[in-house]
């Protein structure tokens, strides 16, 4: 099995150090993105609220009382750097959503379809578990490295998404990019700059890798600014976006 050099951090709770993660927040683009679009979605949700792959339950907190949270996750999800989540969450099989038809009055499925073998199948039972009218909230990347390896399956486009959901019974489907071929370089270059960071107990890299990693500093902290002023202006090429956000509607 191929060992990832360089593995995700699991998304914690915004309010568990709310200055650590507005700082991940100006470096994980990925991570912005979805926040810019989640957080004021979530605001909108009511009643029974599924969180499909729910890792350790980070956007609860950001649904509206009286809304009740729902979690669901893998029983291996110590695979994908998950630790075992608060109360709320149910572990499956990843097979059969483990609720009756029509229990949720909505869902979040958040940065989990690339992981999925069986997409359809996935996006089928969350149709099943939704009641009609229910809204979905979902993000995947589109530009991103491979992650959580062995699973990582798929990289999904607009129109993708768009046919993955009409077929499985949702409607008006809103799909927006998150991000640009801006935030995408930046995003590139945080990963290069952390790759080139200095092992210190390798002699011989350290003569090679520092002056690369000195040189990569204010070149990525440059694109990184230019990538949040263009996300604020709305500028860059939305056909090499970081990812998707997708809200869509229960038929």
């Amino acid at each position: 099995m191929q060992q990832e050099n360089f593995k995700p951090i699991s998304v914690k709770a915004p309010s568990s150090n709310k200055t650590l993660f507005r700082l991940r927040c100006l470096v994980d683009l990925q991570l912005s993105t979805i926040v810019r679009y989640l957080h004021p979605a979530m605001g909108r949700l009511s009643g029974n609220v599924l969180d499909i792959g729910a890792g350790e339950s980070p956007w609860r907190e950001w649904l509206p009382p009286p809304a009740i949270y729902y979690g669901i996750d893998i029983g291996n999800a110590e695979e994908f750097g998950m630790h075992p989540a608060r109360d709320g969450v149910t572990y499956y099989d990843g097979q059969s959503i483990p609720f009756p038809d029509g229990t949720f009055d909505g869902a979040i499925c958040i940065e989990v379809l690339e992981h999925v073998e069986d997409p359809d199948s996935l996006v089928a039972e969350i149709a099943r578990c939704l009641k009609s009218d229910a809204a979905l909230l979902l993000t995947v990347p589109w530009s991103a490295r491979r992650h959580h390896i062995p699973h990582d399956y798929h990289r999904f486009t607009r129109e993708r998404l768009l046919r993955l959901l009409e077929a499985n019974g949702f409607t008006k489907i809103e799909v927006v990019e998150r991000g640009s071929d801006i935030s995408t370089i930046a995003s590139k270059l945080v990963v290069l700059s952390l790759r080139l960071a200095p092992r210190w107990n390798h002699l011989l890299q350290r003569l090679w890798m520092l002056p690369l990693f000195l040189l990569m500093i204010p070149v990525t902290a440059a694109f990184l600014v230019s990538a949040h002023l263009a996300e604020l202006l709305g500028a860059g090429a939305k056909e090499d976006p970081l990812g998707y956000f997708v809200r869509a509607v229960r038929r």
